[in-house]
């Protein structure tokens, strides 16, 4: 019998845990998104309702948004995408449904959703963008990689830096010195790049053009693949996808005058100026698509990748030259033959990333 009893005891405790942990499991809390914009009356009759109605009487996390700060005002033009609607201040988000303005009739409608929410165990709202933010990760990261493989190769930078250690192996046949040289000139344009690159994505974030940019990147790389397409086809028509022949003999004097290596640092700062637009294009469409897809850190991480892959071919011809395995003067012969070539892959590849581009917005995919 006191064993039938001991059972029976431990078989109600289990029960009775299961449904405890049940009813504690329903009442977790749930996410609400509130946007809102500071010195907004309105919002701040929001915040009163959110903090002495919604907090006091269920459990929610409320996650405040200031829409001022780019990042946030760019979650919410997602959601507005989402929706398909034109979104304001003050907005929050709960479970699936959208709430905007503050009359009387938003404020139930926040209660009910609330209340919906926690009976479903609805996941955070932004679960509901997560999937696209995560397919325009994956975009960039292609993209990054892919225009960085074409700029790497790019004829234009690596004709400067050829020259120079030209310059310096026939003034002082010092290997070590044109290692050191060809590594300053690298470095010099590794910063430079990635400043200018920077600079860029944040005069885009400022200007709040992010809802437009993917069609403007689509149309530059479309455009920058059609040009590298026609050097391969009339390389000598119309227009050249290179420095200016104008310039040319500019810059071969200012890099023939260079023979140390903080000259060679120097010229690199000078230099990137001038071959921008031989080598911005690319560029320009990664950190276009970067200010619209990705939060501040990780756009910032990209263009260092970015970088880092524009630099390689810097170093293996700094190295090969400096340890005697190719000479100036068979780089210089093997990318003169090479241009066309590089030419084409150049635009198959930005126009891949283009129609690409326009293909996934056209289909709300971004």
């Amino acid at each position: 019998m006191i064993r039938r009893n001991s059972y029976t005891i431990l078989l109600g405790f289990i029960f009775i845990s299961l449904f405890s942990f049940q009813g504690f499991a329903e009442q977790e809390p749930v996410d609400q998104l509130f946007f809102y914009e500071a010195g907004c009356p309105p919002c701040a009759r929001f915040e009163r309702f959110l903090s002495e109605r919604i907090k006091q009487y269920y459990r929610v996390e409320i996650k405040r948004y200031e829409v001022h700060e780019p990042e946030n005002a760019l979650l919410l033009s997602r959601f507005a995408s989402l929706y398909n609607m034109e979104v304001h201040t003050p907005a929050v988000v709960v479970g699936d449904t959208l709430i905007i303005g503050d009359e009387r009739s938003s404020f139930r409608a926040i209660e009910a959703s609330v209340r919906e929410a926690l009976r479903t165990g609805a996941p955070s709202p932004l679960s509901l963008v997560r999937d696209r933010q995560d397919l325009k990760r994956t975009v960039s990261l292609t993209a990054v990689l892919s225009a960085a493989a074409v700029d790497a190769v790019n004829p234009c930078a690596c004709a400067v830096l050829v020259l120079l250690l030209g310059t310096i192996l026939t003034g002082r046949k010092n290997r070590r010195r044109v290692i050191r040289a060809g590594l300053a000139f690298t470095a010099s344009t590794l910063i430079s790049y990635l400043l200018m690159g920077m600079g860029l994505y944040f005069a885009i974030r400022i200007t709040g053009i992010q809802p437009y940019i993917y069609i403007g990147v689509s149309i530059l790389a479309i455009l920058i693949g059609l040009g590298n397409l026609k050097e391969t086809l009339w390389p000598e028509k119309w227009f050249i996808m290179e420095v200016p022949k104008s310039w040319r003999p500019r810059i071969q004097e200012i890099t023939k005058g260079v023979t140390s290596v903080p000259g060679a640092f120097g010229i690199g700062f000078l230099v990137s100026v001038f071959l921008l637009p031989c080598t911005s294009g690319p560029y320009v469409v990664v950190i276009g698509m970067l200010s619209e897809s990705l939060f501040r850190l990780p756009a910032i991480g990209l263009l260092i990748l970015y970088n880092l892959i524009f630099i390689l071919p810097f170093i293996i011809i700094t190295l090969g030259v400096g340890y005697g395995l190719t000479t100036t003067a068979r780089v210089e012969r093997m990318r003169r033959e090479k241009t066309r070539n590089i030419h084409l892959i150049t635009g198959l590849i930005m126009l891949a990333i283009g129609a690409g581009l326009i293909l996934l917005v056209a289909t709300g995919n971004i």
